[in-house]
């Protein structure tokens, strides 16, 4: 039988759930209301810190999928992206645009990571 971990479980979801040697991320959302690039940047603080308490890092990130509340937003989202993954450890991704939860968000993402 396989051991699954939760953290931050809340009524609706865990901020992230380890299943065997996987770690599933919940979509990842910074201050409302802030620009591009300060929610990329909040999320991806969101994204190391919930990694370091799985006993991972970016550098184990197997799929990001990303969205966006405007394509528009495309390259300022990308130029944050890009400077924090490490050369060499870029993982799977797609990103799209669509309605977030609240117009104040600008950028979800979720990750898939290796333990």
């Amino acid at each position: 039988m396989s051991d699954i971990t939760r953290h931050d479980t809340g009524p609706r979801m865990s901020q992230a759930v380890v299943h065997n040697s996987t770690i599933y991320l919940a979509g990842q959302v910074g201050a409302k209301g802030e620009s591009v690039t300060a929610q990329t940047s909040a999320i991806l603080k969101n994204i190391d810190d919930l990694l370091a308490r799985c006993g991972s890092d970016k550098t184990k990130i197997l799929q990001a999928t990303i969205w966006l509340d405007s394509m528009d937003d495309f390259a300022e989202m990308n130029a944050v992206w890009d400077a924090w993954v490490p050369e060499g450890h870029t993982p799977a991704r797609a990103s799209g645009e669509s309605k977030l939860a609240s117009p104040e968000y600008k950028v979800e993402i979720i990750v898939v990571a290796a333990a």
